[in-house]
């Protein structure tokens, strides 16, 4: 893809640099397209374009963790990003300040409150419970159940509620009464 503008180019790529840098955290693609495209900063097309080019000048490292790809700032793109700071206008700065303080917390929720379940066989899933800070995984639980309504069903209820499910759970292992 050829971009005529290329003071509008170097924008747009140090726009990425600067939401990986606010963010502090890896994120997948599609939470990084996501963000573009519910702002209308650029389009998909651009988007990914961009991301593609970043990691082969080394300013976007890919980490892979449980099979998935996870985009973060690395050491020489953050000195880009310091050095050409100034590119970006301070206004949308601000904006994305703003609107990446409520996505944080709601990626961060995402990846410490885990619940995914798998099909094993024609009749049995298997359903994957998680708690994780700060890479440290605080509680796992693997059941087994028999259809994919009951698996969805629990993987909702989990990241609705799941401070109140790992402390009952937590709290009858732990309890005399129950034993």
């Amino acid at each position: 893809m050829f971009y005529d503008n290329t003071t509008e180019l170097a924008q747009n790529k140090l726009l990425l640099l600067y939401i990986l840098d606010k963010i502090d955290m890896p994120m997948e693609n599609s939470q990084i397209t996501q963000f573009i495209l519910e702002n209308n900063y650029m389009n998909y097309f651009y988007t990914q374009q961009y991301i593609s080019e970043l990691i082969d000048a080394k300013f976007i490292e890919v980490l892979n963790k449980n099979d998935k790809k996870f985009y973060t700032l690395s050491f020489e793109g953050k000195s880009v990003l310091n050095y050409f700071n100034n590119r970006i206008p301070n206004k949308l700065k601000n904006e994305i300040d703003i609107k990446y303080k409520i996505k944080k917390k709601q990626l961060i929720n995402d990846t410490q409150i885990l619940g995914e379940y798998y099909k094993k066989n024609e009749s049995e899933y298997i359903v994957n419970l998680e708690v994780i800070e700060k890479d440290i995984t605080l509680f796992t639980l693997s059941l087994n159940v028999v259809s994919n309504k009951q698996a969805k069903k629990i993987c909702d209820k989990w990241k609705k509620h799941p401070d109140k499910i790992y402390q009952t759970i937590l709290n009858m292992l732990i309890n005399e009464e129950n034993n």
